[in-house]
Order: structure tokens, then C-alpha cells, then sequence
């Protein structure tokens, strides 16, 4: 069994998964597709940190042999993200979720009525600024990014 973190931008895995990343035994995480190289560096530097990291890529669409049963998905929230790619690629995973895969929704906005404190959101800030110091600017002042988190089921 994976967990599968579905993320449209490197950061996201760590502002809305943090406790998975620790928590989980096998991670492998999927991006959208960017052409900021310095961005796909920074998020390479994740799997020196976290050995449950399995793989890493950017691609569209998930591969079909990750399309099992067995697998926990996590795709951005579709109702309370703003951000037009979170809710695009959160509407994919509700597509998942009605076709009987096992979806958790999360939010890195942290508007969401499902939210709560993380435990250690030193280390969290910590690890955002090791991996991605180019972004530093969007947790340094809005702490929000690095003090919440929110995961949520649908039931159909």
C-alpha cells in the first residue's frame, strides 16, 4: 500500500501533508508539470530528507499500475482551495473518490471548518525552508501555512 500525495505545486505536499509525510511508510508524491527549474531542484532535496518517499514525479496523470484499491490518495481540497490548479487537480480526486478509490482531501489554504494545529509546526517551517528557501516569503509572514492543516473524507 502507498499513500499518494497529489500535488499541483512543489510546497504543497509539505503545507497540506506534513503529518502524512511523517506518518505514512511509502509516499510517493505527483506534481503538475512546472518549468521552474529551480523549483524542480528545491523539490528533489524531499527525498533526501524522507526515506518513505518512494518516487517523485511531474507529470498529468496518475500511472495506471497506482490505480488500486490498496492505495490512499490525497488531492487539494476542490471546495475550499482558491488557487485554480488546486481546485482543477481536486476535481480530478473527487472523480477518484466517486469511482470507490480512497481520497482525503486537504487544504493549504487552511480556510477549511476541517482544520487543526499541527503538533510540531517548528519542524514543519523548518522543512519548508530547507527544501524550498525560494518560497520562504509565502510562510514567513503568513503563518497560517505552517501552523495548520486539514484533511477531509466525502462520503457519496
Amino acid at each position: 500500500m502507498s499513500t499518494i500525495i497529489v500535488a499541483p505545486h512543489p510546497d504543497d505536499e509539505i503545507i497540506g501533508c506534513f503529518e502524512v509525510l511523517n506518518k505514512a511508510k511509502s509516499v510517493v508524491i505527483i506534481y503538475s508539470p512546472i518549468n521552474d527549474l529551480k523549483r524542480q531542484e528545491e523539490v528533489l532535496k524531499l527525498k533526501d530528507k524522507y526515506e518513505n518517499i518512494k518516487m517523485q514525479m511531474f507529470q498529468y496523470n496518475i500511472p495506471s499500475n497506482f490505480l488500486n484499491s490498496e492505495n490512499q490518495f490525497y488531492f487539494p481540497d476542490p471546495v475550499y482551495e482558491i488557487h485554480p490548479k488546486h481546485r482543477e487537480i481536486g476535481m480530478a480526486g473527487e472523480l477518484f473518490a466517486r469511482a470507490g478509490f480512497d481520497v482525503t482531501f486537504y487544504n493549504t489554504n487552511m480556510n477549511a471548518p476541517y482544520i487543526h494545529e499541527v503538533e510540531n509546526w517548528q519542524e514543519k517551517e523548518s522543512t519548508l525552508n530547507e527544501i524550498y528557501p525560494s518560497q520562504k516569503s509565502l510562510w514567513e509572514y503568513e503563518k497560517k501555512y505552517v501552523l495548520f492543516e486539514g484533511y477531509c473524507k466525502w462520503i457519496f
